[in-house]
């Protein structure tokens, strides 16, 4: 493994930690502010639409400097919103911390999954964004859980001061272990713009927002419907993200191995069995041992749609792929962010704590239908799929 894969996978772990860990925090930071979960869940929403307008915009930017350079600069800026969220005096300080740190999110990942799949032979690409993402899960198995019992024992504000520590050890990764690339040649927005041509582009993310909403549908809202309906100490909270931590590093490994494969086929299975599990969730969530089954398959088969999604947009926009890849970020953000929305929509209406997993069924379930129908116009007409490569592809550094 090529050591600028395991710089990348620090980066992603910081990054994860602070997009999840506020999940697990959310009846703290409610309770400090003086709001109600739905409203503190707007922490969740906001971070979310940071992302989906950071990933475009931070990535046009970066096309004029090396992508090493731009990948250090993002984490500054990650470090720089975490910090504002650890002292901010007041709900809407804190939303703007979020926020910022989320400007970084999308165009990290997006730019990194293309240095990642440069890194390695063409029939490792999917493997190789896996092993950037493994960081994020990681996240969830160790950051996210640890930063909930830090949040639950001395403070929430103490957890982003440490995430922010975190993000400093992904700048200094990223400094040391990347190698200094120079920018692709003839690299910039208007090429880069030529990818959304492609319907399958647009297919592909409409696939991500779907898909991975559902899982956040559920989710955002793990603290209170565990505690309130399974019945769970609020102390288990940081193991029920450890389990979910679990699913996602698992799904991960297993859709970074069988995209390279058999892409399409293992869209339809995780996507299908994540509708199944999330629905199924309304009535597990009543119990405490398969309400932790359904965590652990909510994150594995969640997760297991990334590394075939991301590819899926990197093999339909070749030739301008960068902008593509961030935009596919802010894609699975802003799933995120409808889906968190709408979770605390349904839970406001009084439809109850579990309410939000008939949300991410129905969402994971209409990207099951997308990527069917994907499949179909691919097939009906194959000629497409090489329809934004007009232009001279730049070779690979």
């Amino acid at each position: 493994m090529p050591l600028a894969l395991l710089a990348l996978a620090i980066g992603a772990f910081g990054i994860g930690t602070t997009e999840f860990v506020v999940m697990g925090l959310l009846p703290e930071i409610a309770d400090d502010y003086g709001v109600s979960i739905p409203s503190a869940g707007l922490l969740v929403t906001g971070y979310a639409i940071g992302v989906v307008i950071g990933a475009p915009l931070m990535t046009a930017l970066g096309t004029r400097i090396s992508r090493k350079t731009m990948l250090m600069i993002l984490m500054g800026l990650f470090v720089a919103g975490n910090l504002l969220s650890a002292v901010a005096p007041t709900m809407g300080v804190m939303l703007a911390g979020r926020i910022v740190a989320s400007l970084a999110h999308g165009a990290f990942f997006g730019i990194g999954s293309v240095v990642a799949a440069d890194l390695v032979a063409p029939d490792k690409k999917a493997g190789a964004i896996a092993t950037m993402f493994t960081g994020l899960t990681i996240a969830n198995i160790a950051g996210v859980p640890l930063g909930t019992f830090i949040g639950q024992a001395v403070g929430w504000r103490v957890t982003f001061a440490v995430v922010a520590a975190l993000g400093v050890v992904g700048l200094l990764g990223i400094a040391k272990l990347v190698p200094a690339l120079p920018r692709p040649e003839g690299a910039h927005l208007r090429r880069e713009l030529t990818a959304f041509r492609n319907p399958q582009v647009l297919l592909a993310m409409a696939m991500t927002v779907l898909g991975f909403g559902g899982v956040f549908a559920a989710i955002t809202y793990i603290a209170p419907m565990m505690t309130h309906v399974a019945g769970y100490s609020d102390g288990a909270v940081t193991w029920l993200l450890v389990l979910f931590g679990v699913g996602m590093f698992l799904g991960n490994l297993l859709g970074g191995r069988f995209a390279d494969r058999k892409l399409m086929p293992m869209l339809y299975a995780s996507l299908g069995g994540l509708a199944v599990v999330l629905a199924l969730f309304t009535l597990t969530a009543h119990n405490k041992i398969l309400a932790a089954v359904s965590i652990l398959l909510v994150g594995g088969l969640g997760f297991a749609t990334v590394p075939p999604l991301q590819k899926r947009v990197l093999d339909q926009a070749h030739g301008a792929p960068t902008l593509a890849s961030a935009v596919n970020i802010g894609a699975f953000n802003l799933g995120n962010a409808l889906a968190a929305w709408l979770g605390g929509q349904v839970i406001a209406a009084g439809l109850g704590y579990t309410a939000p997993n008939w949300v991410g069924a129905l969402l994971a379930g209409s990207a099951l239908l997308l990527a069917v129908w994907s499949a179909v116009l691919e097939n009906r007409a194959p000629v497409r799929e090489g329809a934004v490569t007009a232009a001279p592809v730049p070779a690979h550094h």
